[in-house]
């Protein structure tokens, strides 16, 4: 900076004199870099070749132009087998999630490696008996007609998916006589599903909560039923009429009623919250009647995952209908899970309309269960080859 100054001409020529240098060295060393960045770039054309596939791919127009209708046809069968695993995806996460909250509210703790290891049974349907301690009368009339027991129960489950439990909870003193009693019966024909439930009759929306709630976290299943004690089950036609539903999401099925709301406290189905429906005389919502229904394994794990705040009516099946009521939900009112005793059960399977469940409505159930199942069974049932001959 102290230096003399250099004149104009003397940068002017020394920056040609770099211009030139740069040129000549920029030539020299051109190959190499060039080689490298063919190397840096080589697998981009690959890239564009494979978007350009997935354009085309994706491109509808091109597809109903340049296909022939056979490659539409397996486009559009393409397409709906990958809903069909995205249904199937979603659904198992909701089920993950809901075993998930089973368990931890059940107060079991395990480690995210076991949980993720723990595996749920496949199933078609998972069929609840609804039963009570003083009950074991009627659970033997089903066994000896309707409900196969031992290894034929066992090869119900195993080859069609089809499991079958008597749901019963615990007495209010747990480890007692009434306790003692179902044990030793569930030794003998392992066909009870135990609820960490105190048993009572005005504890049934409870127990219908529950019950959902520990069945998915055993079976993966597609369908999970209810059913009372007292009821005639033909199983064939049963799947039958859920298969028929299997690829819908959100089915609520049942003989849907709407009936009165009770106010008075001496009334069998008396409702203590009567004034959550409006006037006097009002009825409740549409929902299945209690002696028979069925869910969709979406809303099993709905009812799981959010059993904490499911508000509980008097009656389950109110209870039930009500916290389906807000969702998008398909109510299906399926008349032949409802038929009456002989002759109405009878005269339908004569014409070839067997009934999927038959039962009196003035007794809610079967009459007298225990002495009238069999002549049920002998009158309408459809033979105990059916349910094997069903294709699922």
């Amino acid at each position: 900076m102290r230096g003399k100054p250099f004149s104009a001409k003397a940068i002017f020529v020394l920056c040609i004199a770099s211009f030139l240098a740069g040129s000549l060295f920029t030539n020299q060393n051109w190959t190499h870099p060039s080689r490298a960045k063919d190397n840096r770039i080589a697998v981009i054309p690959h890239h564009v070749t494979k978007l350009q596939e997935v354009k085309q791919d994706c491109d509808p127009k091109r597809k109903l132009v340049e296909g022939k209708p056979g490659d539409i046809m397996g486009e559009v069968h393409k397409t709906h087998e990958a809903i069909k695993s995205l249904e199937s995806t979603m659904s198992t996460l909701e089920m993950e999630l809901a075993v998930a909250r089973t368990v931890q509210s059940n107060g079991q703790h395990y480690s995210l490696e076991k949980l993720a290891n723990h595996t749920l049974q496949k199933a078609f349907v998972v069929i609840g008996i609804n039963t009570a301690f003083s009950s074991r009368k009627r659970r033997d009339s089903l066994r000896q007609t309707w409900m196969p027991k031992g290894e034929k129960l066992k090869k119900l489950e195993k080859e069609k998916g089809i499991v079958i439990r008597f749901v019963i909870g615990h007495s209010a003193t747990p480890g007692g006589v009434l306790d003692r009693a179902v044990d030793l019966e569930d030794a003998e024909h392992k066909d009870f599903l135990r609820l960490k439930h105190v048993e009572g009759y005005h504890e049934l929306s409870t127990k219908t909560r529950l019950y959902f709630s520990t069945a998915v976290s055993i079976w993966d299943a597609e369908f999970y039923l209810k059913v009372d004690d007292d009821v005639h089950l033909n199983l064939g036609m049963l799947m039958s009429t859920l298969a028929k539903y299997r690829s819908k999401p959100r089915i609520y099925i049942g003989c849907m009623k709407s009936g009165p709301v009770l106010s008075q406290k001496e009334d069998k189905y008396y409702e203590p919250e009567y004034w959550k429906f409006g006037e006097d005389g009002n009825k409740y919502f549409r929902h299945a009647t209690g002696q028979l229904y069925a869910i969709s394994k979406d809303l099993a794990a709905y009812i799981s995952i959010n059993s904490p705040i499911l508000h509980r009516y008097a009656n389950e099946d109110v209870s039930l209908g009500s916290w389906l009521l807000g969702l998008e939900v398909e109510h299906v009112d399926e008349r032949s899970m409802c038929c009456g005793t002989p002759p109405d059960c009878e005269w339908k399977a004569q014409a070839g309309n067997v009934c999927v469940a038959s039962f009196d409505w003035s007794c809610s159930g079967v009459c007298n269960s225990v002495r009238r199942m069999k002549v049920v069974h002998d009158s309408c049932g459809e033979g105990e080859g059916a349910v094997w001959n069903v294709d699922l």
